[in-house]
Formats: C-alpha cells, structure tokens, sequence
C-alpha cells in the first residue's frame, strides 16, 4: 500500500501551492501523522529558507526540521548531472525520502516548479522520482495563455509521460481555468484521459494570483517607511500618479497599488485621504520612486493620520519601476493566513474531495488523532452551515476570529457591536473583511431590541422583572445574543472574551435553560494531546458535585464524546482505583459511577479510578485487568471543579497540548463560554465546536 503521493507539474507557475495546501488538509484529516518533502528545491540564500517549505511547515505545524523536508537545490542537482551523477542524486533523494516515510503515516512529495535553469530535464526528472520512491502521482496544469487544444495536450504528455514509466496517474488538475470553462475543460479531460483517472477543474482565483505587498518589498528590494504590519494587502490594480492629482483620483481602482515619484506629495497625501474616504476605492500600498522620500514635514504629517497603509521607497525610475511590478508573479506566504485559507477553501470546494480521498489514502488509521479531529470538525461545521452570534464585537481578538472564520467559510456570523467602530478596528488591524457576509448590531438601534425587552419581561415578570429593567438588560450584549439564540435568529453564541463565566452563562440559564432530561449545565475540554484526543470534564462549571450530578455529568460527557467522533470511554476519576479506596470523596464518585451504570448500560464506564490507570496502558492493565477502560479511557469525569479545572491547565502547559472549550452541556440551545485569556484560536475552535452542537438541536 502507498504511504506518499507525488505532485508533479506541467509547466512553470501551475498554481499547485492550492494542490498542496488542499491536499495537506485533507490528509491531517484523514490520517496520523502526516509529513511534507520537496526533492528538490530552488536555491535560496544563507540564512533563509524555501518558501514553499516553510509555509506548508508552519502552517500546518509539521514536525519536520528544515532540512528534512528536501533533498537538494536546484544549483547543486545540474552540477551533478553534468557530472553524470544523476544516480547520487537519486540516491539522497530515496534515502531522505524513506526517513520521513519511517516517521509518518503518509507524506505528500511535491515536485518542481519549472523555474530558472534547468527546466527542459524537469519533466523527465519527477517521472524518475516518483517512480524510484514507488509511490503515484497527481498532475496539475494551468489554463493562463492556453487554447483548450494546448491545455488538453500539456496535461496528455505529462499523462503519458508518467504511465510510460508505469507510474500510476491518479488524478489531473486543470488549474487556473477561466470559471466559465470548467465544465467544457472537464468534459474535455474526461474523453481524452482514461476512465479510473480522476478530473478536477478549478477557476482562476484573482485574490491568489494578485500580489502583497511583502511580496512587492522582497522583489524590489524596498525600504519600509510605513505600514509594516499591513503588508500582506493585496495590489489589485496598479497605476502612476504622474498627473495631477484630481485627475489621477479617477484613475483609482479596489486595492489601488500607487507608483509615484517621492517628492509628489499632493499624489501621496492624496492617495491617503482617497484610502480613508467612502467615495473612494481602498488603496493597498504606496510605492515612491526614484530613492526619493518626503521631506520631515510629510512625513510628520503622514505619521499622525488614523489609517496608513504601506509606504515603500525604492531605487530606480518609475517606468522602470512599474514594469517589474507587473512581472511579478504572486506566490503563497507563511505569514499570509488569508491566501492559504483561501486557497484551501477553494480546494474543497471546486474538487471532488471524498472520491480524490479514496483514491489518495489506501489505509485506515486507528484513533483520533489531533488533527484529525480539528480537520473533522471543520468539515462537520461546513457540512450543515448554522449561525453563530458573536456579542463582544469591541474585543480585537473577536474581530480577528471573525475576519478568519469569513475566510474559511465555515459558519453565518453575528457580531454585536458599533458598525463603525468595527469597520475602523478591522481598517486599523489590516484585516481582510467582506462586511457583506456579517451582520453587525447594535441594540439599542435593532429593530429586535423592542420585541426582545418584550419577550424578557413575558419569560421574567413572574420574577419581579419590570419592562424598564427588560429593556436595559436587552443594552447588555449578552443578554441580547442570547434573546438572539433563543429567539432562533441565531443558532448558537459564543462569549466570555471579555465577559465573566457568570455574565455568559447567567442568560442562558435564565430563559433558554436545560433541557427536559438535564438537570445541571456542565462543561467539557475536547482535549488535543500528542497522538490522541480526550474529553475532560467538568473543568469549568460545576464546584462540587453530587453524586447525582456527577453522573448525569459522566452522561452528557459521552455523549459529546460520542457527537464529536470519540469513541466514549467513560474513567471516574478518583485518588483510589477499585473497591481499596475509603472516604466521602471516592464514595462519592462510587456511587456516581453505579448511577451511570444503571441509566446507560451501553456505556463503558469505570470508577473509582486513578488518573494513571485511566491512561496508562501498562498502569491500567496492572491495577484493573479485567477493565475494558483501564489504560485506554477518553472521557475522564474529575469528582469536582477544583481537581478538574487544575488538572487540565496542568496537561495543557506541560505537555502544550490543545484545550478547545469549554464546550457547555445540557442547554436547550447552545451558548459557549471562552476564558478571557482566549486566544484567537481559541475562539475560532469554539464556534466550530458551537456549530456542530447546534446541528444535534
């Protein structure tokens, strides 16, 4: 069975970053461990590292030490096939190849990029690759200056190519199609290529194939003078302010690249101020010419505005300047999470995902792995799309989350909060943000805010609740995301950024509630460990549980196990193992323990139990035998808020593994709770985790 799949290319600039990336996040989805290696790469300086490498590396945070994922440069790869020593070549390829074979379950191995010298033996030399390494290939070929005719003849001969050296061709990707020809391109592919060969068509998408300006910076060699911290802003258009400036203000397009002399300060200042207006068109960046920079008072003046996008002085002329700008070809960034979002997103959205699965995966894996489980669950979310709100739209980190999760397409989002202090926080944060996607609120302007007091008063008049008091709860964002979810204009919430738990959850518990089988709201921690995922629960609600409560806990905690794809496994933890252990505590979860055997004889439950022997195979197998949980628990139930609360911050920090949640159990509707330390990960992960418990109601 093959454990690697090869991306081979037939020409220079295939786009098959978006094949990579796509790929990549199928396959943490679908297995282990997945690795990364390129066998030859193009060369790079003293100090650096292969772009490629390290955005696929980074991002999908590999363990793969820089230089074990390639074998050579370029450079080094033409000296010795001049020297006739192709086969050393092939050599250190295979064997550094075979090292990241022993370590993963699968590797994905991109080939060459057709660029710079050496290019009439690429075609050739990846053909020799992928068959030396054993392993099948996936062919990706770009429609940009093609008829249909020289598009269906590329992809043929790279085909035949591979198949002559009895290679085995699982799928062609037509890449950069014009999206009014996928059909007849695929339709096309399909009757010149053999049935079992899969066809993937995928458009032109501008966003990927526009630069930033980091990219602009790097080719140009340019000085930053401001707005560092926006360089990834995407050029979509370019133009010289040459003219004068009311003139020049026409020729302004979305995402406006700007060249101009640098001592044109009407064009520069005007530029900004165009950027700023809402008559105008968003500028991306300002390149000045010539190696001249404003005089001080420019400068100062530039310095004190509100909004700045990045401002670049290069050497050269600015005609000179501008054709190298339009040479440029736009290439995929670590650091840029908006262009490989993207680029994923496409992927899975133009490509027949599960058919390229089976074909590429010729195994089934045991366990939940990590990122398995974070790749499921994306996929879960996305699958049957629901609509979070999102009340703390003043906390950056929100807007941040927000600005992500439009990327991935993943859920509708709510945002409660001022429209123009968020439009000016996403403009200062340098985001990328289609406000036509997002439904921003303010309360006391929604049409909602009367019918909401209203519908508080009705649910709470029975507890002194007065209709002034309903409408200055419904001023709070919390109780107004919560009016939203019960109301079923939202379909979950997600808070406590900024709030307290108390301020997040006492909504909910007040008119949402629990539901008819729960008595008790409880939480869990989905929690991502090096090889496998656990549920923790309760670390967040609860202080000190009976042992009634401690077992409808151990309840709604399998069942969260069980709708998020783990396998339940019920440990009742405790500082004893067995019938040996005395005191209230562990007779406490004793009886919580007889109480879940009782209500749910299909679950695998066992306690009183210690930690260890819950983990720990070789523990577990000595203290408890006959278990069916010993050694191999996923759900572990702490007999109260301190122990549990305590014992995962401690695994979190010292093994650095992933806490997402808290997830609450046993509300009608589902309303999550964040630490006000979140990060943005952690929000995003909450409101996917939010989605899929809103498709369960």
């Amino acid at each position: 069975m093959s454990k690697a799949i090869y991306i081979a290319t037939s020409d220079h600039n295939s786009g098959k970053s978006i094949i990579t990336l796509g790929l990549m996040s199928i396959l943490i989805g679908k297995t282990a461990k997945v690795g990364y290696f390129r066998p030859i790469i193009e060369d790079f300086v003293d100090g650096e590292v292969d772009n490629h490498i390290e955005t696929v590396l980074s991002y999908f945070n590999l363990d793969i030490p820089f230089d074990d994922a390639y074998a050579i440069t370029k450079s080094r790869l033409i000296k010795k096939k001049n020297k006739g020593k192709i086969g050393e070549v092939l050599d250190l390829i295979i064997e550094k190849y075979k090292k990241l074979e022993e370590r993963f379950d699968f590797v994905l191995v991109e080939g060459t990029s057709f660029t710079g010298e050496g290019t009439s033996i690429e075609l050739d030399l990846n053909v020799l690759i992928a068959k030396n390494l054993g392993i099948p290939t996936i062919i990706v070929g770009s429609g940009v200056g093609k008829t249909l005719e020289e598009l269906l003849d590329s992809l043929y001969l790279v085909y035949d190519s591979f198949k002559v050296k009895e290679v085995e061709v699982l799928s062609v990707f037509a890449n950069k199609v014009q999206p009014e020809n996928i059909e007849l391109v695929t339709t096309s592919l399909q009757k010149s290529l053999p049935s079992n060969v899969l066809i993937n068509t995928i458009p032109l998408i501008a966003s990927l194939n526009n630069p930033t300006m980091q990219e602009i910076v790097h080719e140009l060699n340019a000085k930053v003078l401001f707005g560092e911290n926006y360089l990834n802003n995407e050029i979509g258009h370019y133009s010289v302010g040459a003219m004068q400036l009311h003139n020049y203000l026409v020729h302004l397009h979305d995402n406006a690249l700007v060249i101009t002399p640098g001592d044109r300060s009407d064009i520069i200042l005007g530029a900004l101020q165009a950027n700023e207006s809402a008559n105008y068109p968003t500028i991306s960046g300002i390149i000045l010419t010539g190696n001249i920079v404003p005089e001080e008072s420019i400068l100062k003046l530039i310095e004190g505005l509100s909004a700045i996008v990045p401002i670049i002085a290069v050497d050269g002329g600015t005609y000179h300047i501008t054709n190298k700008i339009g040479s440029i070809k736009s290439e995929i960034y670590a650091n840029n999470t908006h262009k490989i979002e993207t680029s994923i997103n496409t992927f899975e959205k133009y490509v027949q995902i599960e058919a390229l699965s089976q074909r590429v995966i010729t195994f089934q894996p045991e366990g939940m792995t990590p990122k398995m489980f974070q790749y499921n669950m994306v996929k879960r979310a996305k699958q049957h799309r629901k609509h979070i709100v999102l009340p703390e739209g003043n906390d950056d980190r929100i807007i941040v989350a927000a600005s992500r999760l439009l990327d991935m397409d993943v859920v509708d989002i709510s945002i409660i909060g001022d429209k123009k202090q968020i439009e000016s926080k996403v403009a200062e944060l340098g985001l990328t943000f289609d406000f036509s996607k997002v439904n921003i609120i303010n309360p006391i302007e929604s049409e909602m805010y009367e019918d909401y007091a209203n519908t508080y008063y009705e649910l709470r008049k029975a507890k002194n609740v007065s209709i002034t008091m309903a409408r200055d709860l419904m001023e709070d964002v919390s109780y107004f995301g919560t009016m939203m979810v019960y109301k079923g204009h939202a379909d979950g919430m997600v808070s406590g950024a900024a709030h307290t738990t108390q301020h997040t959850i006492l909504p909910a518990l007040q008119f949402i509630k629990t539901k008819p089988n729960s008595s008790v709201v409880s939480s869990v921690f989905f929690m991502c460990l090096e090889d496998r995922v656990s549920v923790f629960g309760d670390c967040a609600i609860n202080p000190n549980p009976t042992a009634e409560q401690l077992a409808e806990i151990a309840i709604s905690s399998a069942e969260s196990s069980l709708a998020f794809g783990i396998e339940p496994k019920i440990a009742m933890l405790s500082y004893s193992s067995g019938s040996s252990g005395k005191g209230d505590e562990v007779d406490k979860v004793r009886a919580a323990t007889a109480i879940v055997k009782e209500k749910r004889p299909d679950l695998k439950i066992e306690g009183p139990i210690q930690y260890d022997a819950a983990v720990d195979l070789t523990v577990g197998k000595s203290k408890m035998p006959d278990s069916e949980v010993a050694g191999q628990a996923s759900v572990l139930i702490f007999p109260d808020l301190n122990t549990g609360n305590n014992t995962y911050k401690a695994v979190q920090r010292e093994t650095g593994a992933l806490a997402i949640g808290p997830m609450l159990q046993g509300l009608n509707k589902p309303v999550n709770d964040l630490s006000r330390g979140c990060t943005v990960d952690d929000i995003i992960n909450t409101v996917v985790i939010t989605a899929i418990q809103a498709q369960g109601m």
